[in-house]
């Protein structure tokens, strides 16, 4: 029996040290990994100043992903990645927008690059007033002489939006343009809070303020319903504007709605590729090797690559001034406004006013931009920001917001100390509205015999998400809802000459395009960032305008995390897809794209001023 008992023993002593030796190999293993990637970071960040100069040809705007104001991460640390890590995908899946622009522009006078090449097949969009910036310098390359061809299978409505743009756009003989109108659809959870017994406390201001409905109702209201109608709208027919001026056809025969269209299909048996060459939606049908010959008699041939001549806008190297010269700050705010420290794709209050504070500071910088591209969130957070802008503001140094595609409720709460407001006619804004939300799920436990009790010094101490709201706290909260919303309509009408009265007839929560907003006097002029540098140099008297992004990139660390990250994340979902029916997967890719009600509502006072369905339109 002993005998046994030194064989199990052994065994196990032996099963011990091997397990030691296996987890010590992987960590040392990847502790060599870190430190060749580091090396190999530094690398390419010292020697990234020195690029070898582009081949005569296109520049390629081969763009995958979406277009956001500011990336999760930076492109640069993004293309080190790549090259170093590797990825599920070798391109970005989120691009700066300004990176973008500044790309097209300095193309337009380099001559090396004698023409663009849109190529869409990846692209997922991006908000309307990012697509016409974006648009606004594919235009300025074209009127410097040089042309511009798109590439498609299909178009998408945003791929087609920037496809309009070209000199000439070519359409597989079996592809679509895919044009149908935009629409916004949001979850509601009113039945299933029911069933589930959570009650939901809801507090707000504004009959418009719809944000806290989907707790409320299994439907849209009727006002929300109306006044979604207007923007929706509104943003459809700057669309439309713009692409049929740019095809120089109508608008009604670039869409001439559902019935026209079928009719117009039915005439060509269903051939989507020929409905859109009689439309002149395209120049040219021709497969992708046909259109790649046009490219090569366009570019000439690179015999390396077997390819046209071009460089992808991914590899082309674009000159930034040194942020030492610049002497006007750009603060970004991009996301949901969130209490404390920044997380990617979010605003975070801490670190915002932070930001806004090194530049009030800093006697290099004469005037700041803040850039807006928010739905709003935590009043607490949207406060900070805005009273640090308000002193940047009293020091002397003119504030000037751009807003882009949303700058509502919080995001138009950090915008009011601002000398100059400039909006994008399809921005959301406005949206000047509040409310708070508290969940208790006492009667979910005691169904299943589960039950809080305590003692409390008073009603006020006695919160619990496991116990009934007392009375009183709902009546404190209330209080503070609309104190809160008068407080944002009072700093509203000091901002914009306006008394409380007048503004109360605009907010109650109603979202606005940049075309009302301005109407309404929320902003002072119609236009895009480019305006709001030039209304900023003005202000400061500045004749050689140089900015300076306040921004906090992430690290080396968080570049290898994130690309772990999204090797797990490319892997897992598809494994776990197996087991899910498919309409639970829509229902959870559906609640996975409304912002605002899981991972953003952190405000230590439970009050938000967010625009929920600003973010739903597709």
């Amino acid at each position: 029996m002993r005998t046994l008992w030194r064989i199990i023993a052994g065994l196990f002593r032996w099963g011990w040290r091997v397990l030691n030796f296996i987890r010590e190999f992987i960590l040392n293993l990847f502790l060599i990994v870190l430190i060749l990637a580091g090396v190999g970071i530094w690398l390419q960040v010292s020697g990234s100043g020195s690029s070898e100069p582009v081949q005569q040809g296109a520049l390629k705007v081969d763009l995958t992903g979406v277009l956001v104001d500011k990336p999760s991460v930076s492109n640069r640390l993004s293309r080190i990645g790549r090259q170093l890590l590797g990825t599920s995908s070798d391109r970005l899946q989120e691009n700066s927008l300004f990176d973008v622009v500044d790309a097209i522009r300095q193309a337009k006078s380099d001559k090396n690059i004698t023409g663009i090449v849109l190529d869409l097949r990846d692209f997922a969009g991006g908000d309307q007033p990012s697509l016409q910036y974006v648009g606004k310098a594919l235009r300025e390359f074209r009127d410097s002489g040089k042309p511009v061809y798109a590439i498609g299978d299909s178009y998408s409505q945003a791929q087609y939006y920037l496809a309009s743009y070209a000199n000439k756009v070519y359409l597989s003989p079996q592809g679509t343009v895919d044009l149908h109108g935009f629409a916004t659809n949001g979850l509601y959870y009113k039945t299933l809070l029911d069933k589930l017994k959570v009650n939901s406390h809801v507090f707000r201001v504004g009959t418009y303020k719809s944000a806290v409905e989907p707790f409320l109702r299994d439907d849209m209201s009727p006002e929300a319903r109306d006044a979604d109608s207007r923007w929706i709208g509104q943003l459809w027919q700057n669309y439309l504007n713009t692409v049929s001026a740019n095809r120089q056809i109508t608008p009604e025969q670039l869409f001439p709605g559902a019935a026209g269209i079928i009719s117009g299909l039915q005439a060509v048996q269903g051939d989507t590729a020929k409905y859109a060459l009689n439309n002149k939606l395209v120049d040219a049908l021709d497969s992708r090797a046909s259109a790649d010959q046009e490219l090569i008699k366009t570019f000439g041939w690179d015999k390396q690559n077997n390819d046209y001549r071009n460089v992808s806008i991914y590899d082309y190297t674009v000159k930034q001034p040194t942020q030492q010269d610049g002497n006007i700050a750009v603060v970004m705010a991009s996301g949901a406004i969130m209490d404390g420290e920044e997380t990617a794709g979010n605003v975070g209050g801490d670190t915002t006013a932070a930001q806004i504070r090194d530049a009030r500071l800093d006697p290099k910088i004469k005037a700041i931009i803040l850039r807006v591209n928010s739905p709003g969130g935590s009043v607490t957070a949207s406060e900070a920001i805005r009273e640090e802008l308000a002193a940047a503001h009293a020091a002397g140094k003119p504030v000037v917001v751009s807003m882009g595609g949303m700058a509502a409720s919080g995001g138009y709460w950090i915008s009011t100390p601002a000398d100059y407001i400039v909006a994008n006619p399809s921005t959301l804004t406005g949206s000047i509205g509040i409310f708070g939300v508290i969940n208790t799920v006492e009667n979910s436990l005691s169904t299943i015999g589960v039950h809080t009790d305590g003692v409390a010094t008073s009603p006020l101490a006695d919160v619990a998400t496991t116990k009934a709201l007392p009375t009183e706290v709902q009546q404190l909260m209330q209080l503070t809802i609309e104190n809160g919303y008068r407080n944002f309509v009072g700093l509203v009408a000091a901002s914009r000459h306006k008394t409380p009265e007048q503004i109360n007839e605009i907010a109650q929560g109603h979202v606005w395009t940049g075309s009302d907003a301005k109407a309404n006097g929320l902003v002072d002029a119609l236009g895009d960032f480019d305006d709001a540098v030039s209304k900023a140099a003005e202000l400061a008297k500045i004749t050689t305008p140089q900015l300076s992004w306040y921004q906090d990139d992430p690290g080396m660390l968080d570049l290898l995390l994130n690309q772990m990250s999204a090797s797990a994340s490319a892997i897992m979902p598809e494994a776990l897809k197996v087991w899910l029916p498919a309409p639970m997967l829509d229902v959870m890719s559906a609640m996975k794209k409304q912002p605002g009600l899981f991972d953003n509502l952190n405000d230590p006072q439970n009050r938000y001023a967010f625009c929920l369905n600003c973010g739903q339109v597709k």
